[in-house]
């Protein structure tokens, strides 16, 4: 049940989530009956998985998330002919796709437009960081569920999922490459609120959350700040990392290139014995699940494609600047190199440093400081060399590629606070697909002459997860069950689009 008790820890707007409870959020977002349109997306006929193209065809996943909720105005859904107030003071530019307009912070991007399917008409009701309502199944998201990732109500990620299928139906051993997230656990590199809900395996069991990397690296350069009354300054490697920066595995410091041989050797062979002990005594799901985990838990220290994988030090130079010297480019290389490596589903959050409140791309101060020095050039660097990468290597075409984000930011802008804002706003933003199936060079959806609401084709975070198992072969309408044994789908009220395919 969700508990409407609630923390008393602040959003990033100032407000309690009980204040947000006792206030009716939607109401208080400025969300009218105009804007329900925006879950109808989800409640469309889902059509059967043999009449729709492509399923199967991508054969591996990456997700890219930009935590804190991108803007659509300034970066794929421009309003070059809107008033100044709803424009802003970024114009819009041409794109390799004649007619269609990004902004001008995204000028590689925009040169691979005809590579993307670009959604224009993204939607739904709840403009919150609800990381878990954007990559899970979740029906209904409420602030109080976002910093209880464990909490019985939430729903397992996308990436969690497929790993639960393709697991039920391995003929080989358990790939441990197969579900990996980077750079770090979310939200874990913060000085405050702590975890946050989102990308996590829920009722199918821990041993399908994704397999983090831990990133070890310092921060070259303090990013402007989100917000003027944050008195810390912090060093943020999305904004610049060292070069010597590197990825190992969550809890592998004990690796065998830090043990020795008699060492290593002692660590299993007490494991051997633990396990036999343990099937002597009890054969229960439970346990089973624990050999699981301890299956992978020893695939991560003995594993070399994995250590491999991991080392961008092995990258030429060239490479590395390509992707550019912050933690999502490094993030990105070694999204690549695992992908090469065997891995199937892998996760790149740009995530919050330092402070929560930073925000990511959660601009409600400095809005325009922060995307011309920090986020639109970081981002415009590593996904234009990931995704040319990947096509360059023959990877692209069966490689499905998401890069979304919780929700997009007001159309009108609130020039009050210094370097201007947009706040939340869940009845309008983009998300890009490319690769594995998705429509080259299109654009799908599109929104009114401010960028505010969806007028053509909306389509839902649900939408987007029940075509992205379409494509991995995975039917939409599979079902999962939960820790009380009733069925759930695992996109949820989710429908595969034909748009986008």
């Amino acid at each position: 049940m969700i508990n409407l008790h609630g923390s008393t820890k602040r959003l990033c707007d100032g407000l309690t989530r009980r204040d947000l409870l006792h206030v009716g959020g939607i109401g208080m977002w400025g969300l009218t009956l105009a804007s329900a349109s925006c879950g109808e997306a989800s409640a469309m006929p889902r059509p059967s998985e043999t009449d729709l193209p492509n399923f199967g065809r991508a054969k591996r996943c990456v997700l890219v998330y930009l935590f804190g909720a991108a803007p659509q105005h300034e970066t794929f859904d421009p309003k070059p002919d809107a008033p100044a107030e709803i424009q802003g003071e970024m114009k819009a530019i041409s794109t390799s796709l004649p007619g269609v307009a990004f902004a001008e912070g995204l000028p590689r991007l925009a040169k691979l437009a005809d590579r993307m399917t670009i959604v224009r008409s993204m939607c739904h009701p709840y403009p919150l960081h609800g990381v878990a309502y954007a990559i899970t199944g979740l029906p209904v998201y409420t602030t109080d569920l976002e910093t209880r990732p464990h909490d019985a109500a939430h729903w397992p990620y996308m990436g969690s999922v497929a790993d639960w299928y393709w697991s039920q139906h391995a003929k080989g051993p358990p790939n441990v490459l197969q579900h990996v997230g980077l750079p770090w656990v979310l939200n874990s590199q913060v000085d405050d609120l702590g975890l946050i809900a989102g990308p996590y395996a829920t009722f199918l069991g821990s041993q399908y959350d994704p397999v983090w990397t831990q990133f070890e690296g310092k921060g070259q350069r303090v990013a402007p700040k989100s917000r003027h009354e944050q008195s810390k300054e912090y060093q943020d490697p999305y904004a610049e990392c060292s070069r010597d920066s590197r990825f190992v595995f969550q809890g592998s410091r004990g690796s065998p290139e830090t043990l020795s041989d008699t060492r290593f050797g002692m660590r299993r062979e007490l494991v051997e014995q633990f396990d036999r002990v343990r099937r002597e005594i009890d054969q229960a799901a439970a346990v089973r699940d624990f050999s699981q985990q301890k299956t992978r838990a020893l695939s991560l220290l003995t594993s070399q494609p994995l250590r491999e994988a991991l080392d961008i030090g092995r990258e030429a130079e060239a490479a590395r600047e390509r992707y550019g010297y912050t933690v999502f480019g490094q993030s990105c290389l070694a999204a690549r190199r695992l992908l090469e490596a065997g891995s199937r589903f892998v996760s790149v959050f740009w995530d919050a440093y330092g402070t929560y409140f930073s925000g990511g791309w959660d601009t409600h101060q400095n809005h325009y400081p922060r995307l011309r020095e920090y986020l639109l050039p970081g981002f415009d660097v590593a996904f234009s060399a990931f995704l040319s990468d990947l096509d360059e290597r023959g990877l692209l075409d069966d490689t499905l590629v998401i890069c979304t984000t919780e929700h997009g930011r007001t159309p009108q802008i609130d020039s009050k606070p210094v370097g201007a804002a947009r706040h939340h706003w869940s009845r309008a933003y983009s998300t890009v697909l490319a690769g594995g199936g998705t429509r080259r060079g299109a654009v799908v959806g599109k929104t009114d002459r401010q960028g505010g609401d969806v007028i053509d084709v909306p389509i839902s975070p649900k939408d987007i997860q029940a075509t992205a198992f379409h494509l991995l072969g995975i039917p939409s309408d599979t079902q999962m069950l939960d820790r009380q044994h009733r069925p759930h789908p695992i996109a949820g009220q989710g429908a595969v689009r034909k748009e986008l395919l």
